[in-house]
Formats: structure tokens, sequence, C-alpha cells
């Protein structure tokens, strides 16, 4: 039986867009009754962020924990810190850059609520909602990383680099991530893939991606990292 779901948003640098977010998030109904619980990890942000949220959260009676980190230390750490966290049966990682959309936490919470999956990824490739066209480098590169992914995993994603990631929380207590910034993505389904008898399924979400004028932080160099990644844990160093 589950009754609660995490919801972890990490945020660097999104004062345009986190206060949105996180009404979002307050907003969305679960299915069956779900109670929700909210930790957001500010990662060091330089801008506004951090007083956004806090004024913003001064209006709400929705009980949210905020956790800040000194400095910029990554996606892959705010992560972790979060986790440590958690009381829920459940985890969604939610980007605070408005990019997915927290009414498709239902579509991918079924799976796991009905007994069939451990862990949903949200494909930005399947699925019958909007989905903005990405950067025609940005997408050819992201199926290369995760047909090259799924060749080690042996899963069969569309969309491994995808930010929408949900998982029981015994499921991803059980694995320690290492990456800093954006490799988290492909060291969690490396390892993720690894624990025994776990079910990973995968449903069609939206996808409203941004710009770099509009704060898209993701860039090339992370593509490379991720492709190390890839190789790192699942050749090189499988712990």
């Amino acid at each position: 039986m589950f009754f609660k779901l995490s919801i972890l948003i990490p945020c660097y640098n999104e004062a345009a867009f986190v206060t949105e977010t996180i009404r979002k998030v307050l907003d969305t109904k679960l299915a069956h009754s779900l109670e929700k619980e909210v930790i957001i990890v500010d990662d060091g942000s330089t801008d506004n962020s951090i007083e956004m949220i806090r004024t913003f959260l001064l209006n709400q009676s929705y009980p949210v924990t905020i956790l800040q980190n000194k400095r910029n230390e990554g996606k892959g750490i705010s992560i972790m810190k979060a986790l440590q966290q958690v009381t829920g049966d459940i985890v969604i990682i939610q980007d605070a850059d408005l990019e997915y959309d927290p009414a498709d936490y239902t579509k991918m919470l079924l799976p796991i609520l009905n007994g069939h999956a451990d862990v949903v990824y949200g494909s930005r490739f399947i699925g019958d909602g909007p989905h903005r066209n990405m950067f025609y480098f940005h997408s050819l590169g992201n199926k290369f990383l995760t047909s090259l992914s799924n060749l080690f995993t042996q899963i069969n994603l569309t969309d491994m680099e995808t930010g929408y990631k949900m998982f029981r929380t015994d499921i991803l207590r059980q694995i320690k991530i290492k990456e800093k910034r954006f490799g988290f993505e492909p060291e969690v389904t490396a390892k993720i893939s690894r624990v025994k008898g776990v079910r990973i399924y995968e449903v069609g979400i939206s996808y409203f991606g941004r710009t770099y004028e509009q704060g898209k932080k993701i860039n090339w160099m992370d593509g490379f990292r991720a492709l190390w990644c890839i190789l790192k844990y699942n050749i090189l160093s499988r712990s």
C-alpha cells in the first residue's frame, strides 16, 4: 500500500519559473488520494530564487521543506540531499523550470500503484501530450545516448535523459549517486537497471522545452559527460 508521493525540486537560478512550478505541484491532485511531500533544494542560486521561494510559501498553508546548498553543487548532489529527508513511499524529481508538467504525475503513478512497476520514466518521445520541438542536435544526441545506454542496460527506453523519473523510495535508496550535474541521468539508469528484479516502465508525458534565452542550462559539454557516464557506470565502475 502506498500513501505518499515525495516531490523533489532541485533549483538553480530559476527565479523566473520556480514559484509557478511550486504552485502547479501544490495544485496537482494525485491518484488514489495520495498525500504529497514537497522538498525543495536551492542549489546555491546566485539570483533571487530562494527569496522568491520563501516569499511564495509565506502565502501557502501546505508544508514544504526547503534545503539550501551554500554553493552550487549540482543536480545529483541536491537530489541525494533531498532523499535523506524523504518520508514518502514514492519519489519523483521535478525540475524547477516548467519544462515538465505535474499534471502527468498520475499517469506515471498508475503503473506503480497498480503493482506493475518499481520505476517509471516519463518519455518526451511517446504519447499524445503536447511536445515542444527540441533542437535538432539535442534530439539526435538524446537518441544516441539513449540507444547506447540501452545497449548496456538491456532496457528498451525511448528517453533515458528525461527529467521525469519516478521511483519507489526503497528502490532508489538502494543506490548511491556520485554524479553532481546532469550525469545523474545515465548514472541512475545504469544503477537502477542492476537492482535485482526491478520493473521499469515508461509512459508518454508532455514537454514544454525552453530555449537558451529562457535559461536552458544543459549544453554540449553535458552531452560528452553523459557519454562518459554511460561507459563509466555500465563498464568501468559498477558501484
